[in-house]
């Protein structure tokens, strides 16, 4: 099967290394704007170089698309995954004539965008063959947009469990226990959480400048700045080092689709608490490889951090029982098999 990926905006860390597990028996090429390079990867020239937004790309998916139908017209692929809606009209647009199913995945739970971007993503849910979503609230969302249920598939993302791993390098650490949270969005509630578990440090990676400056000024409002490391944004080869230094992972966002901090974190034997949403709902098995903690409880929050830096052995249970989910359940082996699955319906 020769399957094209699309990935007009940028490129998931996870993309690759699931195309490369699909690529074991199949052709499959990643058309994209990232500077990211590798076998199979096409890079198409629209618009200035670098990243750019969602809203920043839109005038440039045009030159995008006409790319993607010069190609496919000398080599029509027999399914196309389209990431993320700028993709999907890219792709949509790109295939028109070649009878190509276009197969997408927006990465987002559906519903929550700007009122011009829901019409369009109503409209490419509708128009592809299939609708990828990554969790069960993201599948209740696309129905509540008004993508037919049967059109629906849910294949969760998934993670190199040969990469986040338990065994493996740590980052250097001091004697404090260590919490890390992964992403700016969500660590105010880490960093005020700190105040509570006096014992311990706290490492946030991700962000960009006027992230972590917002972050330090939270910390220091709550009198733990000399125990929060601000890293700022981290390269994703370095995450698990990172992970396998701390004795627990919190990712605490308000909307999580994708949930691959959890994911990566139980890959690597780490306990995880997560915010009870969206994917981690599905991801993250309460008391057995973490916690699930509602977004803005606060107290609750505190509780569960307490609880695991206090009890080793619970930390080493819940650790053994994440990398056991982890490997079979979010495998790239599996999910590679589960798309597999929705393409060849697609063609059929």
């Amino acid at each position: 099967m020769d399957i094209a990926i699309v990935s007009a905006h940028d490129v998931a860390p996870e993309t690759p290394a699931l195309a490369r597990e699909l690529a074991r028996e199949h052709n499959v090429t990643v058309y994209t704007r990232s500077a990211i390079g590798g076998v199979g990867v096409e890079r198409i020239s629209a618009g200035p170089a670098g990243e750019l937004s969602e809203p920043e790309l839109v005038p440039y998916i045009s030159d995008f698309s006409a790319a993607l139908k010069r190609r496919w017209a000398i080599s029509r692929p027999d399914v196309i995954h389209a990431h993320s809606w700028t993709s999907g009209l890219a792709a949509i647009a790109g295939s028109e004539g070649l009878n190509v199913p276009v197969t997408q995945t927006f990465h987002e739970t559906a519903g929550g965008s700007t009122a011009p971007v829901l019409r369009l993503e109503r409209a490419i849910g509708r128009r592809a063959r299939t609708v990828i979503a990554t969790c069960a609230a993201e599948e209740s969302a696309l129905i509540r947009l008004g993508v037919p249920r049967k059109n629906i598939a849910v294949v969760p993302s998934g993670v190199d469990v040969e990469v986040f791993r338990r065994q493996g390098p740590a980052m250097p650490r001091g004697e404090r226990p260590r919490l890390l949270h992964v992403g700016h969005l969500g660590a105010p509630a880490a960093i005020r959480a700190l105040a509570s578990v006096p014992e311990a440090e706290l490492v946030v990676a991700g962000g960009q400048e006027p992230d972590v400056e917002r972050l330090h000024i939270v910390a220091g409002e709550h009198c733990v700045a000399d125990r929060v490391v601000l890293l700022g944004h981290v390269q994703h080869d370095t995450m698990p080092r990172l992970m396998r230094s701390a004795d627990v992972v919190l990712t605490l966002p308000s909307a999580a689709p994708v949930g691959m901090v959890a994911l990566e974190a139980m890959a690597c034997g780490v306990p995880v608490i997560a915010s009870a949403v969206d994917a981690h709902l599905d991801s993250v098995i309460h008391g057995v490889t973490g916690y699930l903690v509602g977004v803005n409880r606060q107290a609750d929050l505190v509780g569960r951090v307490r609880e695991l830096l206090g009890d080793r052995t619970m930390r080493t249970a819940i650790g053994y029982a994440g990398v056991d989910r982890a490997r079979s359940r979010y495998s790239l082996e599996r999910i590679s098999a589960e798309l597999l699955r929705v393409y060849e319906n697609a063609c059929a």
